[in-house]
């Protein structure tokens, strides 16, 4: 199976040819340097989740394109062998377990992250609706300026549209997180 830096750069490459982007344009747009982006293309960077949401916003592609199996056959993730995309600001990583097939839109993650400085999201686009249940610990989660505390269970949606947070209060908190688009 490829491994998720050579998917990042397959994917990366043929989305910014297929924009007619040069890697300084793509860069531009991105707001991060030209040296990160080629980097991703020949599968050495590391890149953090908000490098890769801000070059799929640059590209007009969701994030799951750059990150996505595109398997056509069973696909099965060990919780051991999951790949996650860290955040470069806050001990949380999203790791894509399925991405929407053509025509429809929504992506499902597993999100694990740890106490500490919480994960704020800027909006992704509009009409972008997140769908969290809680698998362990506990989370303050939801719009920035009207977080709720989810445990085991719970499930919470909020608009994604706009500027939201994911905070672990607990070591190992981990959570499924859908995205639809409407």
């Amino acid at each position: 199976m490829e491994d998720l830096r050579t998917r990042i750069a397959r994917t990366l490459r043929r989305e910014r040819e297929a924009a007619a982007l040069s890697v300084s344009e793509l860069a531009r747009r991105a707001g991060i340097s030209k040296a990160t982006v080629s980097q991703l293309e020949s599968g050495s960077g590391n890149p953090s989740v908000e490098t890769l949401w801000a070059l799929g916003v640059a590209l007009g592609v969701p994030f799951a394109v750059l990150v996505d199996q595109q398997a056509n056959t069973p696909t099965l993730i060990r919780a051991d062998d999951l790949a996650g995309v860290p955040a470069a600001a806050a001990a949380y990583s999203a790791t894509l377990l399925s991405a929407s097939p053509p025509g429809a839109r929504r992506d499902l993650y597993l999100i694990q992250a740890e106490p500490g400085k919480p994960r704020v999201s800027d909006p992704h686009h509009p009409g972008t609706t997140e769908h969290v249940i809680l698998i362990s610990g506990e989370a303050r989660l939801g719009p920035v300026g009207e977080p709720v505390t989810v445990r085991p269970g719970d499930y919470l949606s909020y608009p994604g549209d706009s500027p939201h947070i994911f905070e672990a209060l607990v070591p190992g908190t981990s959570a499924v997180l859908i995205s639809e688009l409407r």
